[in-house]
C-alpha cells in the first residue's frame, strides 16, 4: 500500500466548521487550534496517513516552524509565506511519488494542487469524513466493550501480566 498524505489547510478549516468557528468566536483562536489538532491526531491514529496540519504565519516575523503534535506534523509557515504556498510546494514534492490529497476550501487552491497531481477534498468533505471515523471508532470500542461480558480485572490485563500473577498467586 503507498503512503498516503493528507495536507490540511488549519485556518481555513477552522473557519469552515461551525464547532471550531464557534470555539474561536467564543473564547480565541488557539483552542480552535489545539482542537483542530485533537481531532485530527483521533482521525491520523484510525487512519494511518501522514497528516501535516499547515498554519499561515505570513503576518507573524520569524522563520518556518515545524512541531509534532503527537502523531501529525504542525506547520507554521515562515513570514510572507501562506499555508497555500507551502502546500503548493509539498504537493509539487511529492504529489507525483505518493498518495496526497489537500483539504482546503479554497477554490483557486484546489485548482492549483490538482495540477501537481494531488486530488482535493473541501473542509466540509472532511469534516463528513473526520465524523465517519468518530462514528466507526466508537462503534469499535462499544463492540469490544459488549465482547468482555465480565467486568473482572482479568479481563482488562494482558497475559503476561496474568501469567506473572497467576505464579505469584500459586506460590
Amino acid at each position: 500500500m503507498a503512503r498516503e498524505f493528507l495536507l490540511v489547510d488549519g485556518y481555513n478549516v477552522i473557519h469552515a466548521w461551525d464547532e471550531l468557528r464557534r470555539i474561536v468566536n467564543e473564547q480565541n483562536l488557539e483552542i480552535a487550534r489545539s482542537r483542530l489538532l485533537e481531532i485530527l491526531s483521533n482521525y491520523q491514529g484510525y487512519k494511518k496517513i501522514d497528516v501535516i496540519v499547515v498554519f499561515d504565519a505570513h503576518r507573524v516575523k520569524g522563520t518556518r516552524k515545524v512541531i509534532t503534535y503527537h502523531n501529525i506534523n504542525v506547520v507554521f509557515t515562515k513570514e510572507v509565506e501562506t499555508a497555500d504556498h507551502y502546500i503548493e510546494k509539498v504537493v509539487h514534492q511529492i504529489g507525483r511519488d505518493y498518495r496526497v490529497r489537500v483539504a482546503t476550501s479554497d477554490g483557486l487552491e484546489q485548482i492549483i494542487i490538482l495540477g501537481k497531481g494531488a486530488s482535493r477534498m473541501s473542509a466540509r468533505e472532511l469534516y463528513t469524513e473526520v465524523k465517519q471515523v468518530e462514528k466507526n471508532m466508537r462503534k469499535k470500542f462499544i463492540e469490544k466493550k459488549q465482547l468482555d461480558h465480565s467486568n473482572r480485572l482479568e479481563g482488562h490485563l494482558d497475559s503476561g501480566v496474568l501469567e506473572w500473577m497467576e505464579k505469584m498467586r500459586r506460590k
